[in-house]
């Protein structure tokens, strides 16, 4: 008896499918696709990616052994695994990767107001790094990275309210995360947070003069001369706040100006920290607070290699590896655009372990996060555990 949409149909119903459509359209992705759509291909890759299938025999045999809930979660045949390896061979990785950029814009006005955000700035702030994933180079040779290891990196740049990505680029190993400073478009007035390994003055100079901010830490050898100082509060773990300008040649050609030089002891680790900004109108501390903003996209790294399927990958080619970094990408947005709506008080990692386990029960989404039921359960399983009295 059908008492409802299973889990995953309430899902997927989030999912714009007129947009979805749009962008397969633009690349041919249903050209002489007789049965298998992209879109049921997208549905098949998000099942994958909720319920951390190993393999394709793996989402071969869990979904064929539920025939009678495929149909209504929009799958209108028995899957085979050799049709899905073709299909993440052959469509274009591009597809999933501009339906991505529907997503998020959508994602980012619903936290537009994060209260996580603990700085005091109403400007926006953007945090940007680089994860790389390790491949096998003899299966992957086309992902070189060092002699004998290969890799896949994605940079990324976060929306530090709601932590939501705005850009990703996937490259090679190879490509080193600096260069794809080039790719971005900066917004005059917003803050841009990286970490030392983005010191390139000549692009850091870019940033300057599009109006932009950027914090970033120093390297130890910096070479500087001091302009002035300013008074900090020693309290709060500062050490100096001072207007420097670059003394060797090069650095000081690429970047002729002022920059600001912030510097900070961390109790909690023992560590001394030195940041450089060409803001001079924030305070100092709200600078080393901008900073610990940045470690919002380490967790967004570390939560999509833990909760979705992107460290294992069901095709060797490119195109397939892509096709299925971007499928996790959209479905992290749909779980945050879930979230959201459903004004649902619960983390994303909470969220995907509860789907995984249920995504073809019948019953409403909201229910399966209800306080009072998991209380009760608690409740109910603690008793029984309980072997002495």
């Amino acid at each position: 008896m059908n008492k409802g949409k299973t889990v995953f149909a309430q899902l997927m119903s989030f999912v714009p499918w007129y947009e979805f459509d749009k962008c397969v359209q633009r690349y041919n992705g249903d050209y002489k696709v007789q049965s298998f759509t992209c879109r049921q291909q997208f549905l098949v890759m998000c099942f994958a990616h909720l319920t951390n299938r190993e393999s394709l025999r793996d989402i071969e045999s869990c979904l064929n052994a539920v025939p009678e809930k495929l149909y209504h979660a929009g799958i209108r045949q028995l899957i085979k695994r050799s049709t899905l390896s073709d299909a993440n061979e052959n469509r274009d990785w591009r597809i999933f990767a501009d339906f991505a950029q529907v997503l998020i814009p959508e994602a980012r006005s619903l936290y537009i107001d994060d209260n996580d955000f603990m700085v005091n700035l109403k400007n926006m702030a953007y945090a940007f790094d680089t994860t790389s994933i390790e491949l096998c180079l003899s299966l992957f040779p086309w992902a070189k990275f060092r002699q004998n290891k290969g890799a896949v990196r994605a940079h990324t740049l976060m929306d530090l309210r709601g932590s939501i990505p705005t850009f990703i680029k996937l490259t090679d190993g190879l490509c080193h995360e600096v260069n794809v400073l080039d790719d971005l478009i900066f917004e005059p007035g917003a803050f841009y947070i990286m970490d030392r390994a983005f010191v390139d003055f000549d692009r850091l100079y870019n940033i300057d003069q599009c109006g932009a901010f950027f914090v970033t830490r120093s390297k130890s050898n910096l070479q500087f001369q001091r302009i002035a100082s300013r008074n900090v509060d020693k309290k709060a773990g500062l050490i100096c706040d001072q207007t420097i300008r670059l003394k060797t040649f090069y650095s000081a050609k690429d970047y002729p100006d002022s920059l600001r030089r912030v510097k900070l002891y961390e109790k909690d680790s023992g560590q001394t920290l030195i940041f450089l900004t060409n803001n001079f109108r924030i305070s100092a501390k709200n600078v080393t607070k901008l900073y610990k903003e940045r470690w919002k996209i380490e967790l967004f790294f570390k939560w999509i290699k833990q909760n979705l399927r992107i460290k294992v990958f069901y095709g060797t080619s490119r195109n397939a590896v892509y096709l299925q970094i971007w499928t996790a990408i959209c479905v992290y947005l749909l779980l945050a655009i879930i979230k959201a709506k459903l004004n649902l008080k619960i983390g994303l990692h909470t969220m995907s372990q509860i789907f995984e386990f249920c995504v073809f029960d019948k019953m409403p989404i909201y229910q399966l996060f209800n306080d009072n039921k998991l209380t009760e359960l608690q409740t109910e399983f603690s008793n029984q555990l309980i072997l002495f009295e």
